[in-house]
């Protein structure tokens, strides 16, 4: 496993715009990538273990970085997390920015169908309670099946 020749170019293309690698330099920083994300990986599942949860997250990878000697590497890790969860809190699902509605109206709308919807569930429910009220005849004249025939004509074999 090591990461595409793609994600390793553009990653050191940010890095160091100016300096020109030969393929075996850039084979040998991938491979380096990949011990590093291998030792990490390790470390932080030791740390799930051990805090007795299933799932790694960001804390036992921020626990994995300090435990390795890595505290620079944690302190840029911290900032880009608190970064990206306050990015992500703030940012709405795409469909609803694409409307151009306020959030506000948008929940108003909502409440007014679910209130109407409930009403008309309600005015089913009547109907029906009203139904087994009007009579034996009146419920079998409507379920009857037609064959063809006129309703006498149908009742005339029995």
């Amino acid at each position: 496993m090591s990461m595409s020749s793609a994600a390793l170019n553009k990653m050191l293309k940010e890095i160091a715009p100016l300096v020109i690698m030969n393929k075996e330099s850039k084979k040998m920083i991938n491979i380096c990538c990949t011990e590093f994300v291998s030792e990490i990986t390790t470390e932080a599942q030791a740390v799930c273990t051990i805090s007795k949860k299933k799932i790694v997250n960001g804390n036992h990878v921020l626990k994995a970085l300090a435990k390795l000697g890595f505290k620079t590497y944690k302190l840029k890790a911290e900032a880009a997390c608190t970064d990206s969860k306050a990015t992500k809190k703030r940012k709405l699902s795409p469909r609803l920015e694409d409307l151009g509605i306020p959030e506000e109206e948008l929940l108003k709308t909502q409440q007014e169908l679910f209130a109407k919807a409930k009403e008309e569930q309600a005015k089913l429910e009547q109907e029906q309670l009203l139904m087994p009220q009007q009579g034996f005849s009146s419920a079998v004249d409507v379920q009857q099946p037609y064959c063809g025939m006129s309703k006498e004509s149908q009742y005339e074999h029995i």
